[in-house]
């Protein structure tokens, strides 16, 4: 691909390397792979990591060609919501300042979504000083918010909420949406359908890689060997439904080759946790994030993951597990609505099923169905990874957002024999 490398192009959201957040990992990937294709990146984020809101990074570094400009916030933290909205607001001055000062005519300005409505301000200073907005739209807010049931984002408040969002997202050059569900809801907005684009989220597929349970270790380690392992990996967040799962868990208690293990933490652990001891569930098992190094291993350990999204929420959120889950070569249970955007993967892929929410006996039988015919679940495990190849690897969605960001600075991309490469520093 080819670029003016006299333009720059300027990523906006809360956080960045070294913060191991989802949103920070997706950005961190493709700033790091821009830069090393020798073009003029800079990050304008925070000084904190999205679990330590007390950490103090470097304001100004350079990491891997990327400039990084990170801004002063307050720092109350994600336990109370009045709290992170005041952290959201710092930011949104501080960002704005920096981006006012960073800016120059024919620059591309990339907006995430965290904080949420960051594309408004952006899209201010794109317009004043002359750069082209790109809306990286991780979520929709603050459909996510109404959908959750959040005090105070019902009636007037709402409505002008999404009537000021949409006006930056018709002002952009273009909007990336992570899944074609999202497309259609960005559609039903208003926002031109030459103006969305879609690239998924990925992972990749150089550091996880399938690893068989007899060379994993962690299968004896939590001394799991011979058993057949149903995971649930990462967030364990608002967003998501447990009580299905919950539900096959409960109807698979007597089943001693089967266990349910969760990797992972999130705001509803501690709920889900309680749940699985009110139950009596000595079939479920709690683990916590593992290091990223080992994260091939983490991922591949269960033998079928599951995966869940509120219902109400389809369109607006695409779950990211799923492309770490793809990579590892596993198979997939997504509980959630059978026509979403992960369903229709799985299927397309044939490498899992969609079970309705509430269904926990369709769950539970389709855990024990695989459970019995392995060749199928291997089989679909292969489907998995093939597909995940095919479709969502790091480079392909490098090449796809070298595209997206060729036509916002008004230049054709060309294409060469180079493929943009994956350039992250040891993490």
């Amino acid at each position: 691909m080819s670029f003016s490398h006299n333009r720059r192009i300027i990523f906006c959201n809360r956080y960045f390397y070294p913060d191991h957040s989802a949103t920070s990992q997706m950005l961190s990937d493709l700033a790091f792979a821009l830069a090393d294709g020798k073009l003029d990146v800079h990050v304008v984020t925070s000084r904190q990591r999205y679990d330590d809101p007390s950490a103090e990074l470097l304001a100004r570094e350079k990491v891997a060609g990327v400039e990084v400009h990170r801004v002063p916030t307050t720092r109350f933290g994600r336990g109370r919501l009045v709290g992170r909205a005041v952290d959201y607001f710092s930011f949104y001055g501080a960002a704005i300042f920096a981006l006012w000062r960073l800016l120059r005519p024919g620059d591309v300005l990339v907006a995430k979504t965290d904080p949420p409505l960051i594309s408004v301000p952006a899209a201010w200073v794109a317009k004043w000083r002359g750069g082209h907005l790109v809306n990286w739209l991780q979520d929709l807010f603050p459909e996510v918010a109404i959908a959750l049931g959040v005090r105070g984002f019902h009636g007037v408040l709402g409505r002008g909420l999404v009537r000021v969002r949409n006006g930056s997202l018709r002002q952009a050059a273009a909007n990336v949406a992570i899944g074609e569900r999202m497309r259609e809801k960005l559609q039903g907005l208003g926002v031109p359908g030459e103006d969305i684009q879609v690239i998924h989220n990925w992972a990749d597929g150089e550091r996880i890689r399938p690893v068989a349970p007899d060379r994993n270790p962690l299968r004896a380690e939590w001394g799991l060997q011979d058993r057949f392992i149903v995971g649930y990996s990462g967030n364990l967040g608002r967003a998501h439904e447990f009580e299905t799962l919950l539900e096959a868990a409960r109807r698979l208690n007597g089943r001693e080759d089967i266990v349910f293990l969760f990797i992972g933490d999130g705001p509803r652990r501690t709920e889900v946790e309680a749940a699985v001891q009110a139950q009596g569930l000595a079939n479920v098992q709690f683990r916590p994030y593992q290091p990223r190094e080992w994260l091939a291993e983490s991922l591949s350990l269960p033998d079928l993951h599951l995966i869940s999204l509120r219902p109400e929420l389809e369109g607006f959120i695409v779950p990211s597990k799923f492309y770490g889950v793809a990579a590892a070569g596993r198979p997939t249970l997504f509980v959630g609505d059978t026509e979403g955007e992960i369903a229709q993967l799985l299927e397309e892929g044939d490498c899992g099923y969609a079970i309705p929410t509430g269904d926990g006996a369709g769950l539970a039988s389709h855990i024990e169905a695989l459970a019995a015919d392995r060749k199928r679940c291997d089989e679909m495990g292969v489907n998995s990874r093939r597909f995940f190849e095919q479709r969502f690897d790091h480079p392909i969605a490098m090449r796809q957002w070298c595209e997206i960001l060729g036509v916002a600075q008004g230049i054709e991309a060309e294409e060469s024999g180079e493929e943009v490469a994956s350039s992250s520093p040891s993490r």
